[in-house]
């Protein structure tokens, strides 16, 4: 049987159950672009929103990509059973797939599902030499398989696993002590821009200078296209559109807030009914800054490795419940945490915070959940969820820098 005991081990190329995974996996992967591209409801796929932005810059409409009459006739023109949503992307994203308008949407559909496909792949393959839990190959094949808020994503087109990517190579580059090099990765997460936000608010706190410098690069690199994509009149439609969004969670053309696993979709779901719409902003937004403030003042004094994992494991968590708009898909990014949770478990010295951070596993990675929260909407209850998680991998980190501290005492007094 393959393993990887070994720390710093990746993948053993040969006869073996991980080459055998990984071919399987390819196979899986590439067959699911494929078959769902002929399926008769792609066009209900979220995908479809962004080919419409695509082929309105295409088209050289861009200066009115968020004029939501032109996105519904665009939208109805196309497609015969389109889906409500709208594309509520930034304006970069559109133009970077603009030559996707080229092609019909199936055509579109399978060349962004491919790629979506392959950035999965690699994904598996290169994180294996960094995420040494479970120890067999297989079973960590059958994990990523499992997570099915990324399988919802390749099917249905949405960028999270790019975000996921994102995040990795961040987290690598972080390891490395590559600060700068890791701002500029981050960046790119913007295609994602309210869950990435949450997390350089959490980096500015910490007071990550270098870091924030490297966002802030890839960040007015990808201003500057979003301006010439929609002129600055688009930019502020846009910022417009956004706050449409966030102030109508009850709009299921914008996305149902009850759907919606962050704090402001369970403030709406429980309190919604109560309290007027403004109130709740504001008790989102304090709420928000709290949380991530102390995740932030948890992570400060956090240096050890074992320690940064825990806490960019909670700092992932807490990006995701700050963000404004969340749907299934969106928990992709969370899947480099599950991995992280579950090689630290074994070196947890209190049973209640193991037997806590296994329930967490396991809801995160039964996907039937995912489903029946999705039927009943009630996707709102995962929200506490997440914050234990936060919680329980902030309190970890905490411990396991003081154990790090304490052997490096002994072994100097020694």
């Amino acid at each position: 049987m393959s393993s990887n005991e070994a720390k710093g081990q990746g993948f053993r190329i040969g006869l073996n159950d991980g080459t055998l995974g990984l071919a399987m996996a390819a196979i899986l992967l590439f067959t699911a672009v494929f078959w769902s591209a002929r399926s008769p409801n792609v066009e209900k796929a979220d995908f479809s929103l962004t080919y419409v932005g695509a082929m309105l810059v295409h088209n050289g409409l861009g200066s009115r990509l968020y004029d939501l009459n032109l996105q519904k006739q665009t939208r109805d023109a196309l497609f015969q059973h389109p889906s409500p949503l709208f594309f509520e992307h930034p304006p970069f994203e559109a133009l970077i797939l603009a030559p996707l308008a080229h092609y019909s949407y199936r055509t579109a559909y399978m060349m962004w599902g491919l790629a979506n496909a392959a950035v999965w792949f690699v994904l598996m393959l290169r994180m294996r030499s960094h995420l040494h839990w479970p120890r067999e190959d297989l079973g960590y094949i059958v994990l990523w398989f499992l997570f099915a808020p990324i399988g919802v994503a390749l099917y249905q087109g949405q960028s999270s696993i790019l975000l996921l990517g994102v995040y990795a190579t961040c987290f690598l580059q972080l390891r490395r002590g590559n600060d700068f090099l890791a701002g500029l990765l981050l960046g790119f997460g913007l295609i994602k821009l309210q869950f990435v936000l949450p997390l350089v608010a959490i980096i500015v706190m910490r007071k990550k200078w270098s870091l924030v410098g490297g966002f802030v690069t890839t960040a007015i690199f990808l201003a500057f296209l979003s301006i010439v994509t929609v002129g600055w009149r688009g930019v502020v439609d846009y910022a417009g559109f956004l706050v449409a969004i966030g102030s109508h969670p009850n709009n299921l053309s914008f996305g149902s807030g009850v759907d919606m696993p962050t704090i402001h979709g369970f403030f709406f779901a429980t309190f919604g009914h109560w309290v007027n719409p403004y109130a709740l902003q504001v008790l989102v937004a304090g709420t928000s800054l709290l949380l991530l403030g102390w995740v932030a003042w948890r992570w400060y004094s956090i240096e050890s490795q074992p320690g940064t994992d825990w806490m960019f494991t909670s700092a992932i968590a807490a990006s995701l419940l700050a963000g404004s708009h969340m749907f299934t898909h969106d928990f992709s990014p969370l899947l480099l945490g599950l991995f992280i949770v579950g090689a630290g478990l074994t070196s947890l010295q209190t049973r209640t915070a193991r037997r806590l951070l296994k329930v967490v596993l396991a809801i995160f990675w039964a996907f039937p959940v995912y489903f029946f929260c999705v039927a009943w909407h009630c996707m709102f209850l995962l929200c506490p969820i997440l914050l234990l998680l936060t919680w329980v991998a902030a309190e970890s980190a905490r411990k396991a820098a003081r154990s790090d501290a304490h052997h490096l005492e002994l072994a100097v007094n020694g």
